[in-house]
């Protein structure tokens, strides 16, 4: 996926989780909105470069939406918590699926991505990663009892004779694996294991990232 109008600035502060206090290039302090609530404590600190893209929605309080950060030694993040959907979306669209269709109704939830090729019927959710420890990615970087439900329901999918799968989008160029964060989420991990136990495939999205764009080159199988 692409974005228009990049500025890059330095983060100065995050006053909440949909706040953040920036310096852009002409010196002026600017409030964006940052695509992320989570916490991304490792790449928002003060000083570090970060990316904007500029909205031009009426009626907006903020004129630009925080989408990346440079970390130090690891390069660029993209922390958009929409872009891996959007990036999926399009790297589904070119694939032999009779049928895409996002946030689909199943059980209590609604699954990122259904899918149909032929008879076989899928069922894929999505996930970002920016949450990256000595080269290796680890989600989540908060407890998330939506994620854990989401494992749940596509483990109980495969009754069913649904396909079912977690992609894990990597939001960086630095790491090319996803682990359960076991230390901040132990039921998620937990869940994650109960599902690949019982047959949900586990994929890692390897992408490219720039300040404009995210967008998936390979998409690997864990073993």
């Amino acid at each position: 996926m692409k974005y228009g109008n990049i500025s890059k600035a330095i983060f100065i502060s995050r006053p909440n989780r949909f706040i953040a206090n920036v310096r852009m290039d002409s010196g002026e302090i600017e409030a964006v909105h940052v695509k992320n609530t989570g916490r991304c404590r490792e790449l928002l600190k003060e000083g570090s470069e970060v990316y904007l893209s500029r909205s031009d929605s009426p009626g907006r309080s903020t004129r630009y939406d925080l989408i990346a950060a440079e970390k130090p030694g690891s390069g660029l993040f993209n922390i958009d918590s929409q872009a891996p959907n959007a990036a999926v979306k399009e790297w589904l669209e070119k694939q032999a699926y009779d049928l895409v269709r996002p946030e689909y109704r199943y059980g209590d939830s609604r699954i990122d991505f259904y899918m149909e090729r032929g008879s076989d019927r899928y069922l894929l959710e999505v996930k970002g990663c920016t949450l990256e420890k000595n080269g290796v990615g680890y989600f989540p970087d908060a407890p998330t009892e939506r994620g854990t439900k989401h494992l749940r329901e596509l483990t109980a999918s495969l009754s069913d004779g649904i396909i079912a799968g977690i992609a894990f989008v990597i939001q960086a160029e630095c790491f090319s694996e996803v682990l359960a964060n076991e230390e901040t989420d132990p039921a998620f991990a937990q869940a994650l294991r109960e599902a690949e136990n019982a047959g949900v495939d586990v994929f890692f999205c390897i992408c490219r990232v720039k300040p404009d764009e995210l967008f998936i080159t390979e998409v690997r199988k864990k073993i």
